[in-house]
Formats: C-alpha cells, sequence, structure tokens
C-alpha cells in the first residue's frame, strides 16, 4: 500500500424502522451507479462529523445528528486506498430531496444483497449482516 495516497472517507448509517438508507452514485461519477451508504470524503481541516454533516447536506439537503463510527474498513485501488468509516446517524430533517445522488432507497438487511456496492461499502455491508 505504500506510495498510494489514502482518502478519508465517511458514510452514514441511517436507520428507520429497520431499513437503512442506501444512495446511488450518478452515471458520470467514479464507480458510476452502484450503491452506497451516503457520504463523501472528509476535507482538510474537517472532523468525521463535519465532514460527514456537510456531505448530508450537499448531496440530499438533509439534517443529520452523527453519532460513534460503526466499523472502519481500508480498501485499496489501484491508484489510491480508501480509509473508510461508517457511523450511526440520526435523521433529523423529515424530507429528502436527492441532489448529487442519481436515487436512493430504505431497505432491509436482506434487501441490501440485491444492490451492487463498491468494495468498501460491500465490506460494510457484510459486517452488519454478520458476515
Amino acid at each position: 500500500m505504500a506510495g498510494k495516497p489514502t482518502i478519508r472517507v465517511v458514510a452514514a448509517q441511517m436507520e428507520k424502522g429497520g431499513r437503512y438508507l442506501i444512495t446511488q452514485r450518478p452515471p458520470h461519477a467514479t464507480l458510476p451507479l452502484l450503491w452506497e451508504f451516503p457520504g463523501g470524503r472528509v476535507e482538510a481541516g474537517e472532523t468525521d462529523a463535519e465532514a460527514l454533516a456537510r456531505e448530508l447536506a450537499e448531496e440530499m439537503a438533509i439534517q443529520v445528528e452523527v453519532g460513534e463510527v460503526v466499523l472502519s474498513v481500508q480498501r485499496e485501488y489501484d491508484r489510491y486506498i480508501i480509509d473508510f468509516h461508517v457511523y450511526a446517524v440520526e435523521l433529523i430533517s423529515t424530507q429528502i430531496t436527492p441532489i448529487k445522488v442519481h436515487d436512493y432507497k430504505w431497505v432491509t438487511v436482506e434487501e441490501m444483497g440485491e444492490f451492487e456496492f463498491p468494495a468498501a461499502d460491500q465490506e460494510s455491508v457484510d459486517q452488519l449482516l454478520g458476515g
């Protein structure tokens, strides 16, 4: 893994009524149309919680309360390493407006197997499923 840049990424595990929020990447994005836990990159000077709240506001115009880290995964890709951290997040907003996401769904843990996730997210889904 030496020599590759490491990108710190944070994502939200939001649960409502036994369902989890997942979002679909835009068609023009890296890893297009794959599903993921919503979130994004941590910018210089931001805490994980600040970055996650900012990303969710930018992507879906929602306000959240960021809780504790649920799990962490490091995943190596061809040109970089993803340092991926999933946080328990409580949705404060009553409405979700897709801005920078292609689509979103509330799915059960069992239904997550029907969606294709990027590798780092898939490891998180596997851990959530107890795998």
